[in-house]
């Protein structure tokens, strides 16, 4: 029997079958959670779709972050669909490519006001419109990445978003606790995704991390989709407000040892 057997779980920023999301996806149903899906535009629906149609025919809802309306016709849906959740998945993010290299200060005010809206907000936005179709101890959580808190050069307004995301997740925490919903974070190691490739000069990422970090890998997004999973369980009943690293222990590094000698 699975860690979620019984449990409803809604997750948002499945791109393609690379996304972490993807994987968070894949082994929450290995799991045996119910699964649903949101998604916004029509150029990500079929590949949401289809990975819906493989994880047990989930429902696919369409919604933009930005837009009280459909949110509030999603918290809808979902609770006509399924009456409930258990788990509510964010991983959503967004920064114009132009303010993912060069230099922080020239980032304009629009790009910043995107950046926080859809990478930081949108989980407020999401917790409020479902905050009544999240059942008494269920399990909120967010992805983020460890330039919310050190520097990662390019990374930029992405990081300075991961910063809010993660202050949001500990005020949340606090709201949500006398029902004992849980909110936490998972801080994933560079995983080549769709929108960590947009990243300037994100592959030398990769080799560094694996040259560095204490289990010497990268991580994958099944990696993240068991902590999520842990998350999501009742194992995990009273964690929450924290950052939970899958990063094969880079961020623990303080200074990096020399490569071995031939």
């Amino acid at each position: 029997m699975g860690l979620l057997e019984g449990k409803i779980a809604l997750i948002s920023g499945v791109a393609n079958r690379w996304s972490i999301a993807t994987g968070i996806a894949r082994r929450f149903h290995a799991h045996g959670a119910t699964l649903a899906f949101i998604y916004q535009g029509e150029r990500v629906q079929r590949e949401v779709e289809k990975l819906a149609a493989e994880l047990g025919g989930a429902k696919c809802y369409p919604c933009d972050v930005t837009s009280d309306a459909a949110l509030s016709a999603l918290a809808a849906e979902v609770k006509r669909d399924h009456g409930r959740l258990d788990a509510l998945v964010h991983s959503i993010a967004y920064v114009n490519k132009e303010d993912l290299a060069g230099l922080v200060y020239t980032t304009s005010r629009s790009g910043f006001a995107l950046a926080l809206d859809i990478s930081a907000f949108s989980l407020i936005a999401l917790t409020n419109a479902l905050v009544d179709v999240l059942a008494d101890g269920s399990s909120i959580m967010a992805l983020t990445y460890l330039g919310s808190t050190a520097i990662v050069p390019n990374y930029n307004i992405a990081g300075i978003s991961k910063a809010a995301l993660e202050a949001i997740v500990r005020y949340l925490a606090f709201d949500l606790g006398r029902r004992g919903i849980r909110v936490n974070a998972i801080s994933a190691g560079p995983i080549s995704t769709a929108s960590s490739r947009q990243v300037k000069d994100f592959r030398s990422m990769l080799g560094k991390v694996e040259a560095a970090a204490p289990l010497h890998r990268n991580v994958t997004s099944e990696d993240v989709g068991d902590t999520a999973v842990y998350l999501a369980s009742d194992l995990s009943r009273a964690v929450t407000a924290d950052v939970h690293f899958v990063d094969s222990g880079y961020h623990a590094m303080g200074m990096f040892p020399d490569p071995p000698a031939e």
